[in-house]
């Protein structure tokens, strides 16, 4: 297993351990906790492949509107198993079904103890070949080849990560993310320049899982559609699938503008961020509704983290 040196975390353990509760506010601290996914590594270990056996955090740094908070506790995968839900889009072309054995081999490995969904987003629906289970060959069999067809084209990718961010609800606390292979392209609201990238349905998903601690990751993949089309749908597509990360503390995955020749070296990275995933607890003193924006930033230059950029409170 990883090992990763929180200097900074004996210390807040001790001197906050009182603190140390479930979510909730308090009225009379003025004080409540929040809970965030980070990701920490070095940009060598993502180049490289693989992941150091110690790496030296030193001191971490929660911010809330520049405002410093109060570090509780870290929760690794051992102490917070992963759930992870993986959404295919059912009209990628039919490169992806190339991928299927590395995409089995992936959610074999994941550490045990993790749960994982499988389901695949079709026009109108979203069709769950099986739902959050323990048991990781069963998820990984429950893969299919890819429909490869417009007729089964989602009116937007982000419908099914909405749908899919409320199945976290009935599971336990833990760290949580969902790996989205799509070509990022909402056409609810039209096809205009632009009007992905302005997509309610992107806003609401990039709202909800801030709200319920989701990581996103994201793999893109071209559809019978977008393949060898319009190079300014595809950079709406990919921009829209970088800004849904972005906010949420996963990362992207591209290969160009073209199709992965294999996902595998996407694997490989995205291993080592689930891996070096921790469920981050601090001390709020933020009361009041609406967004703060978050960072999280370590006093060894060497390290970063990937976090959400914010979520909105609502009491």
């Amino acid at each position: 297993m990883t090992k990763v040196s929180l200097v900074f975390f004996l210390i807040a353990a001790t001197a906050l351990a009182a603190f140390a509760q479930p979510e909730r506010s308090d009225e009379k601290q003025k004080v409540r906790t929040v809970s965030i996914p980070i990701s920490i590594f070095t940009q060598q270990e993502l180049k490289e492949g693989q992941s150091e056996e110690f790496l030296q955090v030193d001191r971490l740094t929660v911010t809330e509107n520049r405002e410093e908070q109060t570090i509780l506790s870290i929760r690794s995968i051992t102490e917070a198993p992963l759930s992870l839900a993986i959404l295919v889009q059912d009209d990628l072309t039919s490169n992806f079904n190339l991928q299927i054995k590395d995409l089995k081999e992936f959610i074999r490995k994941l550490p045990k103890g993790s749960r994982v969904m499988v389901s695949y987003l079709r026009g109108g629906r979203m069709e769950i070949r099986q739902r959050f289970t323990t048991d990781l060959e069963r998820a990984a069999n429950s893969l299919r080849i890819v429909t490869g067809s417009d007729s089964v084209s989602p009116r937007s990718p982000y419908d099914g990560v909405i749908d899919t961010l409320d199945r976290f609800d009935a599971l336990p606390a833990g760290r949580r993310a969902i790996l989205l292979i799509s070509d990022g392209l909402d056409s609810s609201e039209g096809t205009s320049p632009g009007s992905s990238l302005r997509s309610t349905d992107l806003e609401r998903s990039i709202r909800n899982a801030q709200r319920k601690n989701v990581a996103i990751f994201a793999f893109w993949s071209p559809t019978v559609s977008t393949d060898g089309g319009s190079s300014q749908r595809l950079l709406e597509g990919q921009g829209s699938l970088q800004r849904l990360v972005d906010q949420t503390g996963g990362r992207a995955f591209f290969q160009g503008s073209i199709a992965p020749v294999s996902f595998d070296p996407f694997f490989r990275q995205l291993n080592i961020l689930l891996n070096r995933q921790f469920l981050l607890t601090y001390l709020s003193t933020n009361m009041k509704k609406g967004y703060y924006r978050v960072e999280v930033t370590s006093t060894n230059p060497t390290v970063k983290v990937e976090h959400p950029k914010g979520y909105f409170y609502r009491r």
